[in-house]
């Protein structure tokens, strides 16, 4: 343990708990593991505050000290933004987990950094409503990496992304300071709103505790189908077609592009919706608030489709467990796509008039360099966000086609996971040197000492 260390942990034993310290050979691996397998270094020392006083006095000192710090949550991240780097402490808010109960009448809940997304969601359909944001890791990933990355998943479309849930923040600045905005207010111009520059800031700027999120009245009706169309432009087509008939019906809208389909049913236990053979599927969901009309509205649109060519093959949810049936299968493209060695996954956003271009140039490219390459294509077409992943022999020259195609498309290189350390080299391609050169000049603002996320989404420059 280095003489730093050694002398900020005997100011911090005054004012934590012991089960608060964690020394780098009691933490093990597990603050170094990595969902895409790039382990980070050992760590420091861990910090586990219990409380929003607690982690004000670790960043005083470790400022005062010229400690950097990571900020970790459930660390589900896939953009590398809470994996250890060499002399970095942890701050870990797995502690911090307590859920408000709902305020019923404005339909607000007040959940701590560390809360998994599921304990907001359980919490807010036990009160009736329901919480607008939904993803994968929702049983590990928390609020708090929630906020930080702006998380976006399934159900943009119809709610918006994390920020469009959140109604004030608690945060703790680079110096120990407190930021307390809670009330809730639907409207409040009382000046600069500070909340807005944490949402998507990944821990660079300050250390979200406490979220007070928006919540939604709870959907009457809830019905899915699951569709094979002939072509991507069929099903931006499809996509339009059930906007201008459905209106804010319309609470999803999912992609799958071959080959995925086929090799991912391949494994599943329970039989596969429609046949293997389509070069796309889409999974379209409906949440509603009439159930004697919805679905017959939603049947209506469908069917046409099939007339006008849109649809080759459809089956809707009929009963709640054949809706869980076909959203599992819409999960079970993430379980297959983890199970592959060596996958490169990307996350990007392409507006639909040039993901077809996208799309064929691209894998066009990466093949002209590898010709055997995999490539996997899933995402959530309603917001233009696609999951594209490749198993190449050369992930280099995988990775430069496709943030290079992703720019000459007017996109962005990261749609919901964040920059973090695997991203940043690229994030000149989508963000102009002024863009980039006012980040770090709020960087320098918050956190003048650069103990904060230090080097996530861009390099303070000297000086």
């Amino acid at each position: 343990m280095s003489q730093k260390i050694a002398e900020l942990l005997s100011r911090l034993e005054k004012r934590l708990d012991r089960s608060a310290i964690v020394s780098a050979e009691e933490a093990g691996p597990r603050y170094r593991e990595d969902p895409d397998g790039k382990d980070g270094a050992p760590p420091a020392i861990v910090l586990r505050p219990r409380m929003t006083g607690e982690v004000s006095d670790i960043l005083r000192l470790c400022n005062e000290a010229g400690q950097r710090l990571v900020v970790q949550g459930g660390r589900t991240g896939l953009a590398g933004a809470a994996r250890i780097q060499p002399g970095e402490a942890v701050l870990s808010l797995e502690r911090m987990t307590a859920v408000a109960a709902p305020d019923r009448e404005a339909a607000p809940i007040v959940a701590e950094a560390g809360a998994p997304l599921q304990m907001v969601q359980d919490a807010a359909d036990a009160a009736g409503l329901l919480f607008g944001v939904d993803i994968g890791a929702r049983g590990t990933a928390t609020v708090g990496g929630n906020v930080a990355t702006n998380a976006g998943g399934i159900r943009v479309l119809r709610y918006g992304m994390y920020r469009a849930q959140v109604l004030g923040l608690e945060a703790v600045l680079a110096d120990g300071s407190v930021l307390t905005s809670l009330k809730g207010l639907p409207k409040d111009n009382s000046g600069y709103d500070l909340n807005q520059l944490f949402i998507g800031s990944e821990g660079t700027l300050g250390v979200v505790t406490r979220a007070c999120l928006r919540l939604h009245p709870k959907p009457a009706t809830e019905v899915n189908a699951f569709c094979a169309v002939p072509s991507l432009d069929a099903a931006i087509a499809l996509l339009a077609q059930l906007r201008q008939k459905l209106g804010p019906l319309l609470s999803a809208y999912e992609v799958n592009l071959a080959p995925l389909y086929g090799a991912m049913i391949a494994g599943m236990e329970a039989p596969a919706p429609l046949p293997v053979g389509s070069p796309v599927y889409v999974l379209a969901e409906i949440q509603g608030s009439e159930p004697d009309r919805d679905g017959d509205r939603f049947a209506a649109v469908l069917m046409q489709a099939v007339e006008d060519g849109l649809i080759d093959n459809v089956v809707a949810s009929q009963s709640p467990r054949e809706f869980r049936a076909l959203w599992a299968v819409r999960e079970e493209a993430n379980r297959f796509l983890f199970s592959i060695a060596g996958l490169i996954s990307v996350d990007v956003s392409i507006p639909l008039a040039k993901m077809a271009t996208f799309l064929r140039e691209t894998e066009a490219a990466i093949k002209a360099v590898d010709p055997s390459a995999d490539i996997y294509v899933f995402g959530h077409l309603g917001d233009g966000n696609l999951h594209y992943q490749v198993r190449t022999v050369d992930p280099a020259a995988a990775y430069g086609i496709i943030y290079r195609g992703v720019a000459a498309a007017g996109g962005g290189v990261s749609a919901e996971h964040g920059i973090g350390l695997d991203k940043k080299e690229w994030l000149h391609l989508v963000r102009s040197d002024a863009e980039i050169a006012a980040m770090r000049r709020l960087k320098a603002a918050f956190d003048p000492n650069n103990i904060l996320n230090a080097g996530r989404i861009f390099n303070l420059a000297p000086g």
